[in-house]
């Protein structure tokens, strides 16, 4: 069940970010969900482990408020370096 939920909640995190950085249209499912679930893992170190914000920790830990909400944190900072990279445009 917890990859089920994963996968969900990459693919919201993933969408959401890809529509405030407007790349939706160049984005399809799968690449929403890598970009949700690497983003979230991303929140995770830079938020949690390095600079010890609190609730950070949660990210990618399920399916609550504060695990999307850093989720989309951790996936649009993913989406710049790789609009920096120009892998997206």
């Amino acid at each position: 069940m917890g990859w089920i939920i994963t996968i969900i909640v990459g693919a919201l995190c993933g969408w959401l970010a890809s529509i405030i950085m407007k790349t939706d249209a160049q984005q399809g499912a799968i690449a929403n969900i890598l970009i949700g679930i690497v983003g979230s893992v991303l929140a995770q170190w830079i938020f949690g482990s390095l600079l010890h914000i609190g609730s950070s920790t949660v990210a990618g830990n399920g399916f609550s408020f504060w695990s999307i909400i850093w989720g989309v944190v951790g996936s649009v900072i993913l989406i710049a370096i790789l609009k920096a990279l120009r892998v997206l445009r």
